[in-house]
Parts: C-alpha cells; sequence; structure tokens
C-alpha cells in the first residue's frame, strides 16, 4: 500500500495555474477514458484515481477524526471506495484512529461497473466501516456520489445525502464533479427536495480526475466546485479528441513600464465612447455609465479618449469631467463623421437608452473597430435590419465585440436567459457565428467566443463585480486593448481575452480593509492600469 508522501500520482495540482489549460467536454473525456483504459491493466485508471483522492483529502485534512464517504452506484463511486480503503491503511500504519465510515448506494455487487464492484470487494476487506446511514458528525466529507454521467434530478436516498453535502458546515471534497454538477454547462441540478442550489457554509474543493471540464468554470460551476485541483492520472489526451474550450494562462498580462521612450499620444489609439442618454431626452439620464467607459479607456492606456453623450444638442449638460478631465467631449455629429469612426475604436451603447438606436446604422457601417454594449445590443436584437449590418462587417475586415449579459444574449439569440445559462458556451458560440464578431458573455466564468475558434473560459473575477457599471468598465478596457495597432503576433481575440481576465483581476485583488464588497465601478475604474 503506497503511503500519501510516495511519488506515485505526483500529477495532482492545482488550478488555475501558470499554464493554459484544455477542457474537455463529457464525450471527449468518455473517450480519452476508454482508449486509456483499453491501453492498461484492468482497474488502473479507478486505482489512480483512488490514490490521488486519498492523498487530497490527507493534506486537507490530516488530523480528521472522522471522514464520511459517500459512494454512489457507479464508478465515481468506486472511486471513493479505493479512497476509503487507502484512508484507512495510512491510519492504521500511523498508529491512529480516524474512523473512516462509507455510505454505499448500490450494496449489491452485481449490479456494479467491473471496476467499482473490484473496489467494493477490496475496501470489505479492510476496517472501514460500511453505514446505511451518514455519520451526525464527520470534520471531511468525499463526495463520491455520481460523475460525468448522471443528468437528471436526485431522488431518495442519493438526494438525501447530497442535500448533507451541500449544506454541510464541514470540509467536502468533490471527486471529479460536485454531485449534480453538469460537466460542459456548468448547470447545477437540484434534489427533489430543493428549489434550488443549497448554500454552502463550509469549505469546498474538487479534484477533476482524467481530464478539466468546462462546467467547473462557468455557471454554478466556479461556486459549486469550491477551490479546484486536477490529477491527469497519468493520461496524455489524443490529439484527436476536440477540446471544448481554453482556460487561458493570463500570467504574462500584467502592467508594465515598457513602452518605448519614443511614444506619443497617437501611438496607443484613441477611443470613441458614445452613449450615455442625457435625462432631458427621455427623463433617464445615463451619462455615468458613459462616463465609466471612458475613465477605463483612459487608465487602461488609450492615448485619447472622446466622449460623445447623447443629450439634447441644443442644451448639453456635460462639458467635462472633473475626475478625468484629460477626457475630451465632443458633439455626437462630429464623432460620426466616417474619419473619426474608423480611426479609433468605438464603444458605443453604454447607458445609451433608446436614443442609441437611430445612430447605430452609421456606428455600424463606419466604425473599423467596435464594441458593442447594453443599449447598442437591445436596439441590435429588435431591429433585424441593424443584426444585418452587423453581420455584414465580418466580410469587410472590421472587427466588433459583442459584450452582453445573459439577458441581451438572450434577446440577441430570440430565446431566454434559463436557455442562454442552460448551456453558456453554445451561447456565446452561437452568437459569434451567427453575426460574425467575438463575443464576450458575461457572468460567473465569462466566455470568449470567435468565429472558427475554440471558445476561451476566464477564470478571474468574483461577486465584487455584481453592482451597476462594471459592464462599463470592462467595455471601456476592451475599447482601449482594441485602439493600439495589432502586429503580426497579436489577436484581437487575445487583446479582448486580456481585458477580460484585467478587469476580473482588479476584483480578485480588491480588498478594502478585508471588506471584499463595496467595489463601485467608479473605484473599479480608478484602478485599470494599462498593459503590453
Amino acid at each position: 500500500m503506497s503511503s500519501p508522501h510516495s511519488k506515485a500520482g505526483t500529477g495532482l495540482r492545482p488550478v488555475p495555474g501558470t499554464r493554459r489549460e484544455a477542457l474537455y467536454g463529457s464525450d471527449s473525456t468518455r473517450e480519452i477514458e476508454r482508449a486509456a483504459a483499453a491501453a492498461l491493466p484492468a482497474h488502473t485508471l479507478m486505482q489512480r484515481a483512488g490514490l490521488s483522492v486519498a492523498r487530497l483529502a490527507s493534506a486537507l485534512q490530516p488530523h480528521a477524526s472522522v471522514i464520511w464517504i459517500a459512494c454512489g452506484p457507479g464508478n465515481n463511486g468506486g472511486d471513493g471506495l479505493v479512497a476509503a480503503r487507502h484512508l484507512q491503511h495510512w491510519a492504521q500504519a500511523r498508529g491512529d484512529s480516524p474512523k473512516i465510515v462509507v455510505t454505499h448506494a448500490a450494496p449489491d455487487p452485481a449490479r456494479l461497473p467491473p471496476d467499482a464492484r473490484q473496489a467494493l470487494q477490496a475496501a470489505r476487506e479492510t476496517d472501514v466501516v460500511f453505514s446505511d446511514t451518514p455519520p451526525t458528525h464527520f470534520d471531511l466529507a468525499i463526495d463520491a456520489l455520481l460523475g460525468i454521467g448522471h443528468l437528471r434530478p436526485l431522488e431518495g436516498e442519493l438526494a438525501r445525502w447530497l442535500g448533507l453535502l451541500r449544506r454541510s458546515a464541514s470540509s467536502v471534497l468533490n471527486i471529479d464533479l460536485p454531485t449534480g454538477l453538469h460537466a460542459d454547462t456548468g448547470v447545477l441540478a437540484t434534489t427533489d427536495a430543493e428549489d434550488g442550489p443549497s448554500s454552502c457554509t463550509g469549505p469546498r474543493h474538487t479534484l477533476s480526475l482524467l481530464t478539466l471540464k468546462p462546467g467547473l468554470f462557468t455557471g454554478a460551476g466556479r461556486d459549486a466546485a469550491g477551490e479546484l485541483w486536477f490529477d491527469d492520472l497519468g493520461v496524455t489526451p489524443p490529439a484527436s479528441v476536440p477540446v471544448a474550450a481554453w482556460l487561458e494562462d493570463h500570467g504574462r498580462y500584467t502592467t508594465s513600464n515598457t513602452r518605448p521612450h519614443a511614444s506619443h499620444k497617437g501611438s496607443f489609439g484613441d477611443v470613441l465612447v458614445i452613449g450615455g442618454q442625457g435625462i432631458t431626452l427621455h427623463g433617464a439620464g445615463m451619462t455615468g455609465a458613459a462616463v465609466l467607459v471612458a475613465r477605463a479607456a483612459l487608465h487602461a492606456g488609450a492615448g485619447r479618449v472622446f466622449v460623445g453623450l447623447l443629450e439634447d444638442a441644443a442644451a448639453p449638460q456635460t462639458h467635462w469631467d472633473p475626475v478625468c478631465p484629460e477626457l475630451m467631449f465632443r458633439r455626437v455629429d462630429l464623432l460620426l463623421e466616417p474619419t473619426q469612426l474608423r480611426a479609433g475604436a468605438v464603444v458605443c451603447g453604454c447607458g445609451g437608452g433608446v436614443a442609441v438606436a437611430a445612430l447605430l446604422p452609421c456606428v455600424l457601417s463606419d466604425a473599423a473597430r467596435l464594441v458593442l454594449d447594453a443599449d447598442a445590443l437591445n436596439a441590435i436584437a429588435a431591429d433585424p435590419a441593424l443584426q444585418t449590418l452587423l453581420s455584414h462587417r465580418l466580410g469587410r475586415g472590421w472587427i466588433t465585440v459583442l459584450t452582453p449579459h445573459p439577458l441581451e444574449a438572450a434577446r440577441l439569440l430570440g430565446t431566454d436567459t434559463a436557455t442562454v445559462m442552460g448551456d453558456r458556451l453554445r451561447a456565446a458560440k452561437a452568437l459569434s457565428e451567427r453575426f460574425g464578431v467575438l463575443c464576450v458573455l458575461k457572468g460567473s466564468g465569462s466566455v470568449v467566443a470567435a468565429p472558427g475558434e475554440v471558445p476561451r473560459i476566464n477564470h478571474s473575477g468574483n461577486a465584487a463585480l455584481a453592482t451597476a457599471g462594471t459592464g462599463d468598465v470592462l467595455a471601456g478596457m476592451i475599447g482601449s486593448a482594441l485602439a493600439r495597432p495589432i502586429d503580426a503576433g497579436d489577436s484581437a481575440l487575445a487583446r479582448v481575452c486580456q481585458a477580460v481576465f484585467q478587469h476580473g483581476a482588479l476584483a480578485d485583488r480588491w480588498d478594502d480593509g478585508g471588506n471584499r464588497v463595496g467595489l463601485s465601478a467608479s473605484r473599479l475604474a480608478a484602478r485599470v492600469r494599462a498593459w503590453d
């Protein structure tokens, strides 16, 4: 029996790290598993998986007195059984007496897959305690109920155990996925006793095995998974197996002072911000949205930032920004001149209200680098003619970025928010392909999709961004990223990905005296910095 400190299985590592990660969907994971199982001796993958789980459990709770392992009727349960056996042997070797309690949902060995059947037999030959009910107290629970194959709501005994796991204030280690989490979409299934996912009060960890799955990084996945770990079990996926998404390494995207001494403001491009409906037009003032965009673009490194507010032309209210006097305010008609629209990166729609719709034909027809957000997206969703203009931009070689939240994405796709959230990767790809654009579908694990490309999932950011105006800051950062010249070793997709990452990273680094809330959009914009 291996000790938890032996050299085998050193593939266990935290995620995200400092590398680009390939994410594989359920079908691809099964294909990789079948190929590996055929090439290895019987039961090898499960033995490696269970050993890795036991190692991580020992590291997370080295002094646990009671460990509850909830095992389901498939191979996920088999991984838990192997882990139980290792944990029991290591405890005996140390002379400790932690109680390893296994609840097993399929006690009839004949109904188990071969690997799980062998694991059950081996576990019963140890001093592991098998019980029909979970212990009343435990220091660590291991969720080995169900893996990637179960997509239906849970019922009965499994549902009761899962409810205990989800509500537990003790640490929980999920094997491969939190039970009920869809590996491809990040949708979290409820039990028959829940209206929605139960809130977790204790630490949560997930050890993803063989492959990393997209659902761990988007939708409900990040909250359900908690701290994420990975072990490839010594298997390299065949190159022929398709990657569902990439989790990018953005470690190189840091602020720097490497700009050439001979630079001037024209070296870093112009950003034109069009939006910010004035209160006198329709009684809904949203000037602040456009100003937030402009401030973020300025701090992100744009050479010049021009602001065209959608105010009453006869009596404009805003002439300058006392916080950022560097911003240059212009009448909208001046910014809509074709030479202006083609010279800079245009961010259109933030706080645009109903007034922005009339400007979109001009913007769509002449802006060579364009970020569309908020009310611009709503106007396009409601107007087939604008959708046609949007779709024609790719053929002209122009760059277009859409930055919808789920409701805006649903309007563009002619569906509802639940459908978008039911498969965020598919929704982002659908928008990208339909309109020939880069799409940033915002939310937990923002998805960045481009025509013909494997989508990217962003892993930075947290709930501190869940406040009005932070999306405007992101739009300004993307606008600044597109304003700079794009050389042969760069791409618009890479620029957008790094802006999305930096936006989330600002929230990850936010700490107001230990308070992770209170990050207003204006504070966020003030913290934006240029990167190269």
